[in-house]
């Protein structure tokens, strides 16, 4: 069995090459945050334990190579914009198998939020099956804004082994305001 301390990043990817066009610009900005000796942030990139995949790969190739991210992994973050819920890509295919595949929880991270106590009113941002496993209580998710040390607690917080309490959890307002927010 696979040692599962990854965290798979996810996110909508826009249909473009261009980082500057795509929701990758998050994920780049999170890896600019861990490669910074002055910042204190650190996860294990899931997405760094496998062979890169090529632009122009066979869909069944880049299946194979995130799945088997996902198997090292032991939680999903995902990144959630305007873009999120637009079905295009393999957005809700990753969400499918971090949910029914590996067991994953997923830490929603919301772009240009930085507190999150109401995340149903931010449902517009859910892919499809997101949307649909949170209606029929199929995942444990945690919703924060897109915070480094947000999220740098929500990595250490979760895990497939230590799932958030609820389908739709949130930090309190006294996590937020140790955060000074």
């Amino acid at each position: 069995m696979a040692y599962r301390n990854g965290v798979y990043v996810a996110f909508n990817g826009c249909g473009t090459t261009d980082p500057a066009e795509s929701d990758i610009k998050y994920f780049n900005l999170m890896k600019a945050w861990a490669e910074n000796e002055d910042i204190d942030f650190s996860f294990s990139n899931s997405h760094d334990k496998t062979y890169a995949v090529m632009d122009d790969s066979l869909k069944a190739t880049l299946k194979a190579r995130l799945l088997e991210r996902m198997r090292n992994s032991k939680s999903m973050l995902l990144i959630a914009t305007e873009n999120s819920a637009t079905n295009r890509g393999m957005l809700n295919w990753e969400i499918e198998q971090a949910v029914e595949t590996y067991g994953l929880p997923i830490i929603v991270a919301y772009a240009e939020y930085k507190k999150i106590m109401q995340p149903h009113e931010l449902s517009n941002r859910w892919p499809r099956k997101l949307a649909e496993y949170i209606a029929n209580s199929e995942v444990k998710t945690i919703h924060i804004g897109f915070k480094m040390d947000l999220i740098k607690k929500a990595i250490n917080d979760f895990s497939f082994a230590n799932q958030p309490k609820y389908v739709v959890t949130t930090y309190t307002n006294e996590v937020y305001r140790q955060y000074g927010l």
